[in-house]
């Protein structure tokens, strides 16, 4: 089949049966926003669709991979159900990467923040570049981790380290990622790519059909779980939109300068 590589918000490359997909809004370090997810999305269940891809690369163009989602897009928002919407469509592009029957990696270079990194999380494979600046920082504006993010750090960390890291929602670099377990390997500045090339070059050259029933195997027992999650995270990200320290938390972050939470 053909698939669709003329989109405006992302970048999409055939080579042979591997996908490399660019998130393509660099003078917004990649922030998600609707019209990315949608297309990133379409793009995804196509490619999935796809018997002759097998592997999928996503990485990001610019500085960074993805700062996250996309501030000014949810401030702009009107209501709850323009919320709930945003947020099934968060979900649904969280299943789809996380349940794909294809190998996934994500190259991540600069940023990979809140919703970003929920999305790299739901990867089969992280590379990381050392000086890359990852964090879970949902917690900085009073909200909570969506894009499965909780199932996600959960799985790769347990519970108990899960929890710890969206509460502290520090930045990590590669090195400091990597030693926690959260991604899968670190590399020197610049070599990120280079990294991702070699791992695309064994795996063309692997039992591929093997490997995809494993994570078939592995994965569609979790899928219950993950759905479920993200329905936790819808409820309770609305619930946080509406506390005083949300509040507080963005206008600190619009203002530049540290929030003063209350607990309220």
């Amino acid at each position: 089949m053909t698939v669709k590589t003329d989109y405006h918000s992302i970048n999409v490359a055939i080579e042979g049966s591997v996908a490399w997909i660019s998130l393509n809004r660099p003078q917004s370090l990649n922030a998600l926003q609707e019209e990315m997810m949608t297309e990133l999305l379409q793009t995804l269940k196509e490619l999935n669709r796809d018997a002759g891809i097998h592997v999928i690369v996503l990485k990001g163009e610019g500085r960074g991979f993805s700062s996250g989602g996309d501030i000014k897009a949810m401030l702009s928002m009107e209501g709850e159900e323009e919320f709930q919407r945003f947020m099934d469509m968060i979900s649904e592009l969280a299943v789809t990467l996380y349940a794909m029957d294809k190998i996934t990696i994500c190259a991540i270079h600069g940023a990979a923040a809140g919703l970003g990194l929920s999305l790299a999380l739901a990867c089969d494979y992280v590379i990381a570049e050392e000086g890359s600046k990852i964090a879970m920082n949902f917690i900085g504006i009073g909200l909570v981790p969506d894009g499965g993010g909780h199932y996600l750090l959960k799985e790769r960390l347990g519970a108990q380290k899960a929890m710890q890291v969206i509460w502290k929602g520090e930045v990590m670099n590669g090195q400091e990622a990597y030693s926690l377990g959260l991604i899968d390997k670190v590399t020197a500045e610049n070599k990120g790519l280079q990294e991702v090339e070699k791992l695309v070059a064994q795996l063309i050259s692997s039992p591929l059909k093997a490997m995809k029933e494993t994570k078939f195997i592995l994965r569609s027992a979790l899928v219950k779980d993950f759905k479920a999650t993200l329905d936790l995270e819808r409820e309770s990200q609305w619930r946080m939109r509406q506390t005083d320290d949300h509040k507080e938390g963005i206008k600190a972050f619009t203002e530049k300068r540290p929030p003063q939470f209350k607990g309220e």
